[in-house]
Parts: C-alpha cells; structure tokens; sequence
C-alpha cells in the first residue's frame, strides 16, 4: 500500500527498530514451530505405536507435504482477508476524503487532540499532514494501517510454508540415521532442542526476551509429543 507511511529499518539519529519484520517474523516462526512440532509429534505417535521404519517414514514425509501447503494456503487466505477488509476500509476513507473533506480534517484533529495536542496545534497538523498525503495520514492515524502492519499474503505464504518444511525436515532427517528402538526418545530430545533454538532466534530478531520464548515454545512442543506419543502407544498396544 504506497499511499501509508514506510517503517525505516534505522531512524535518522541511528536508532534501530524491528518492526519492520512484524509480517514475515509471525508467519516464519509460526511455519518453524508447526513444522517441528506436527511432524515430531506425528513420528513420535507413530513410532511408539512400534510402526516400522518406513511407516514412520512415510508418514513423516506425508506431514511435512501436508503441513507445508496447509500452512501456505492458510496463510494466504487468513491474510488476504485481512487485505481484503484493510482494502475496503481505505476506499471507504477515499470516498469520504473526496466527498466531506471537512468533517474528514475534523475527524484527524481530534484524534491528535486525544492524544495529547492543543486543538490549534492539531488543526495545523492535520492541515500539514493531509495536504502532503490525506489517505495516508487518516489510514495511519484513523485506521492504523501502514506498511509496516499491512496484509501481505504471499509473503506470509511462502515465509510460513517455507519455514515449516525447514522444521519438518529436522526430526523427519533422524528417521533414517537412529535406530527405530531410539526413535521415540531421539526425535523428542532433538525436536525440544530445535524448539529452544527456534525460539532464541526468534526472540533475537524481534528483539524480545530470550528465555521467555524459549519456554514457551519448549513448553507446548514437549506437551504436543507427550500427548500423541501417549494415543500413539495405547493404539499401538490394542492392535
């Protein structure tokens, strides 16, 4: 959306903000952590219920294809109907801009006047402000949409199916180099160690507490493998 105002990487006076990767960093770590984890946790299910190794394998290989074009097409869709309504919400404010210019200033100086200026100050703002770009101004300040924060799908696409075949090849490479005796246990202490490593570097790029993010992605990992290693061996045990 060119008519928003762009996010810098780094200010003028060098300060170095990460907002900028809001839209691809969620999508990334989403696909990263769906694709440890559901494929992980499918090997580990599968593999306790005592499958032999190219069931496991098979199975691991399905997941990954699966998981990977479920994470782009939900993505793309999630995301476009997030464009879609950001779309029809500027040529909402277009259309008024065109049509009661007036009351649309209005509107933009009391939101500068909420947030903390004097109405003369806000008026001239506003004034300053629209005459450079007015859809800009009211889409950032009255919608808040901007480039930064705006829908992207096929970037969302590609960066989530991308990082959840990456994932899913972590645990899916372990099948054929450990013995099927040790699967279990490898793939779940290797999968929590990706995890914890999925979440420092997430939690780097954004600029975020680092343990917290480890844990937390430890945390629900350990919980999703503990749960379909447990269906995995009572189904396995009752055939």
């Amino acid at each position: 959306m060119n008519q928003t105002v762009n996010t810098k990487k780094e200010t003028q006076n060098g300060e170095f903000h990460r907002t900028h990767r809001i839209g691809w960093l969620r999508a990334a770590v989403l696909g990263a952590n769906d694709g440890i984890v559901s494929t992980a946790s499918l090997i580990v299910g599968v593999a306790a219920a005592e499958a032999n190794r190219e069931s496991v394998l098979v199975a691991g290989l399905a997941g990954l294809v699966a998981g990977a074009m479920s994470m782009a097409a939900g993505e793309y869709v999630s995301v476009s109907s997030q464009s879609d309504t950001e779309n029809a919400d500027l040529d909402r404010e277009r259309e008024e801009l065109a049509t009661d210019l007036d009351n649309e200033h209005a509107e933009l100086a009391a939101i500068y006047v909420a947030r903390g200026l004097e109405a003369n100050l806000a008026k001239q703002v506003a004034t300053q402000l629209m005459v450079k770009d007015a859809l800009g101004a009211h889409a950032r300040d009255e919608l808040g949409i901007s480039d930064t924060m705006s829908a992207r799908p096929v970037q969302a696409a590609f960066a989530s199916a991308g990082t959840f075949t990456v994932g899913a090849l972590l645990p899916l490479l372990l099948i054929l180099v450990v013995p099927i005796s040790s699967l279990v246990w490898v793939v779940s202490g290797s999968s929590l160690l990706f995890l914890a490593l999925l979440g420092g570097v997430a939690a780097y790029a954004g600029g975020a507490p680092m343990w917290k993010s480890i844990v937390r992605v430890t945390f629900w990992g350990a919980l999703a493998m503990a749960l379909t290693a447990g269906v995995g061996a009572l189904f396995g045990a009752r055939l």
